[in-house]
């Protein structure tokens, strides 16, 4: 078939009427991938057209917003496309139509008919190759916007760790920083440094606001807390009295309303038998009207200060600390001075818990009136109110002063008031404790009850407010007949420091002579029974309780009753018994705790004490007041070596048939000889009035040792001087008679070794059955007539 001659003037199937024929050699007409080709490069055309028209960053960024707005959306109906192809394949065939889409696909159904009425000609169109460049179109639209998605992420991380960007990016902006390595880009207005910077800039701020609005949260939540605490503590402060005075029964005398209150009254020096002297009627009544125990027993060492803290603690003296009226603390490389305020009131000398402590902790108020160790800061605490001492005072003003703290408006009343009284004391030293003296001031004590006494009464407190009434500890009458010179028994030049008065703590200035030392002591006294000597951590008595603590001196000397040691430079005793001169003090205390010279007194009466009138307790020490005070105002006390605790037992009454005869010890005598060297004699005229072992609180140690210590073979509390052998069978220390020329010598020695024993056994069984039935067995006596042990409280 021959060749035809291309018409170039004949329309061509598919070329739109009066088109250039030049346009027929352009690729789009005789190539198929020519459109998407075309297609593409005029896409990246356009995208270089505005990246050259674009001023600065800014509106790149405003412009690959919209393109990714709307790749969103594309993307969003792809994901719907693809959903509801896959529910169609997962489907029975029978899928729930959608009633939007098949409104839209009505809707467009519609609208191609009516397309199609118009056009009747006009056919459905046919995939086209527009179709497939249009979606190559898109593809490509994405990677795009997925690298500049990249890049600026890239850019974002850069830019966080002081890198400048992309370089390429920055080169085509035309911004180059010359002599730049890393590609940092200039300042410019349109570059996207500056918008990196203040990118950059804003979450700086934000990041440093951020952190100063925290750590001002934080410093007002700290100043939140903080007031909010200052408010509770305030609160309760405010209200702690309140509340404890609410949680108590309060009382009405007919114009105020008392809680539980306490007065407690010391007389220092004021011997248990200074009551049957017919001195004291207004004592007596109390007695009569209360309860007490024919004497208490005051801890040794029997001075002031220990006991005062004693009575004051519940504590023994080597458990609180204060072990004699003077002594050295080798811990502290300090000396304890009773009579210097400097060293006496600081707080480092005073351990446990006075009950003035106790009190004001659980939010009771307190009044002290000359009281040891109540101007010391123990613990911080001080009472509400304190009366610094003042020796001068007199004893009826002491009564108005008590009488006073009671008159107080209900929130500043204390609710124990303690005063002290050194009257009976001081004058039992300087006169002697059977003086006429002494015996006016008695009389004059008496009154000052007389005083307290009428005024309770006239305040209708008679039944409202309780008052105990105790001594520290007796005395004993001196003599110079009676003094033993130290310098006779030890070298003083080989210690350090000398503690106590009238018994001798010695302190060796090498502790390894301290052994020999004893054994020098022990062999210059063998022939004077007047004296004991004792090493603390060896063979100190374990009732004394004067072992476990530093501040006791490792090495003592004890003179019985009415003996003292005396230097050199206090008095030469030779000359002085030579010259018949006279010792100074009359009167002095300090010695074993259980001889009957040293009892002190406890009366109690109150709502505290519902017991019968004159009711009779047995003995105990003073270690147990502590508990009753605290008792008797409703507050805890405080671990202490005491046992009882209110209310209290009584066996009887001081008026039974059966009870005892209060007994009234008398004074050691006087020998015609110094006793430096040898026994002294004693006046044929004196009979003893106790020779019997007392066993009152008996201490039984858990150790082995104790059984077989050699101190429980000492001898028998009584009067101190030793007994000449009488010519008749007299009592002996004991029980033991003097009959050496009747052959019964050996038979009284075992059955006062029988009797011995059976005393220790049945205070061994008292002691375990107190501990089996608990404190609430306190008050009965045991077999031996002892008192409840206090092995069952640990030292503090």
């Amino acid at each position: 078939m021959p060749l035809e001659p291309l018409k170039l003037t004949a329309p061509a199937a598919g070329v739109g009427v009066g088109r250039d024929p030049a346009l027929l050699l352009s690729p789009s007409e005789y190539d198929a991938d020519a459109v998407s080709i075309r297609s593409d490069q005029d896409t990246d055309s356009e995208d270089d057209e505005r990246q050259l028209r674009a001023r600065n960053s800014r509106e790149l960024l405003a412009h690959d917003r919209l393109v990714l707005m709307e790749e969103e959306e594309l993307d969003q109906l792809v994901i719907e496309a693809r959903r509801e192809q896959a529910r169609e394949r997962r489907g029975s065939g029978l899928p729930i139509p959608n009633p939007l889409r098949l409104l839209t696909r009505r809707l467009s159904d519609a609208s191609t008919v009516r397309n199609r009425s118009r056009s009747p000609s006009a056919q459905p169109p046919a995939p086209s190759i527009h179709d497939s460049a249009e979606d190559l179109r898109l593809e490509k639209r994405r990677a795009r916007r997925a690298r500049r998605k990249a890049k600026r992420d890239r850019l974002f991380a850069d830019a966080r760790h002081g890198e400048d960007g992309e370089l390429m990016y920055e080169m085509e902006e035309g911004g180059m920083k010359e002599g730049s390595e890393t590609g940092s880009s200039s300042d410019r207005e349109d570059s996207d440094e500056l918008d990196r910077r203040n990118l950059l800039h804003r979450a700086d701020l934000k990041a440093r606001r951020s952190c100063r609005c925290r750590a001002w949260a934080l410093v007002y939540a700290i100043i939140g807390v903080a007031f909010s605490i200052l408010v509770l503590v305030a609160w309760k402060l405010s209200t702690g009295t309140k509340s404890s005075r609410l949680s108590q029964n309060l009382v009405s005398n007919g114009t105020a309303l008392f809680a539980p209150t306490t007065i407690l009254i010391s007389l220092d020096g004021f011997r248990a038998d200074f009551l049957q002297r017919g001195l004291t009627p207004n004592l007596d009544a109390l007695v009569k009207s209360g309860v007490s125990p024919p004497y208490m027993l005051p801890s040794f060492p029997s001075v002031t200060f220990p006991n005062h803290h004693t009575i004051a603690t519940g504590l023994y003296p080597e458990s609180h600390g204060i072990v004699g009226n003077t002594f050295w603390d080798p811990v502290l490389q300090a000396e304890f001075y009773y009579t210097d305020p400097a060293r006496s009131r600081d707080p480092k000398w005073w351990k446990g818990e006075p009950f003035w402590v106790t009190a004001q902790k659980q939010g009771l108020k307190t009044a002290i009136h000359m009281w040891q160790g109540s101007q010391s800061h123990i613990q911080g605490v001080e009472p509400t109110y304190v009366d610094p001492y003042n020796g001068r005072m007199d004893l009826l003003a002491k009564a108005d002063r008590i009488l006073e703290f009671l008159d107080k408006p209900d929130p500043d009343r204390p609710q124990i008031v303690a005063a002290y009284v050194p009257n009976v004391d001081s004058d039992g030293h300087k006169y002697g404790p059977n003086s006429t003296e002494i015996r006016s001031t008695l009389r004059k004590v008496d009154k000052m009850f007389e005083r307290l006494l009428f005024g309770l009464d006239q305040r209708n407190l008679t039944n409202i407010v309780n008052i105990i009434v105790v001594s520290d500890h007796g005395m004993a009458t001196t003599d110079v007949s009676r003094l033993i010179q130290l310098e006779d028994i030890v070298d003083l030049s080989k210690f350090d420091h000398i503690d106590g008065w009238p018994l001798i703590g010695l302190r060796p200035k090498n502790p390894n002579e301290l052994q020999a030392i004893y054994n020098q002591v022990i062999q210059k006294t063998k022939d004077n029974p007047n004296l004991d000597v004792y090493l603390r951590d060896v063979n100190m008595p374990e009732r004394y309780h004067f072992s476990h603590n530093e501040r006791i001196a490792p090495l003592w000397i004890i003179p019985k009753a009415g003996w003292a040691l005396v230097k050199m430079d206090e008095m030469n005793v030779k000359e002085a018994q030579a010259k018949g001169e006279t010792y100074h003090p009359r009167g002095l205390h300090g010695y074993d705790h259980e001889h009957p010279l040293m009892r002190a007194i406890f009366i109690a009466r109150g709502p505290a004490f519902p017991h019968p009138p004159n009711s009779r307790l047995n003995p105990f020490q003073n270690i147990e007041v502590y508990n009753l005070l605290c008792d008797s105002v409703g507050i805890v006390p405080a671990p202490n070596n005491g046992t009882l605790r209110l209310p209290l037992r009584p066996v009887g009454l001081h008026s039974d048939p059966d009870a005892a005869k209060p007994e009234t010890p008398s004074d050691p005598p006087a020998t015609t000889r110094s006793a430096s060297n040898s026994p002294p004699s004693v006046s044929p005229t004196h009979v003893p009035t106790t020779t019997k072992t007392i066993l009152v609180n008996p201490v039984v140690s858990d150790s082995p040792q104790s059984l077989t210590h050699p101190i429980t073979t000492i001898k028998s509390v009584g009067v101190d001087p030793p007994i000449p052998e009488p010519t008749s069978s007299q009592p002996q220390e004991g029980g033991e008679t003097n009959s050496s020329g009747d052959g019964k010598s050996f038979v009284n020695k075992v059955e006062s070794s029988v009797k011995d024993f059976w005393d220790w056994f049945t205070g061994k069984v008292s002691s375990w059955w107190d501990k089996v039935t608990g404190p609430a067995d306190q008050g009965r006596s045991n077999s031996s007539g002892a008192e409840p042990s206090q092995d069952g409280k640990s030292r503090e």
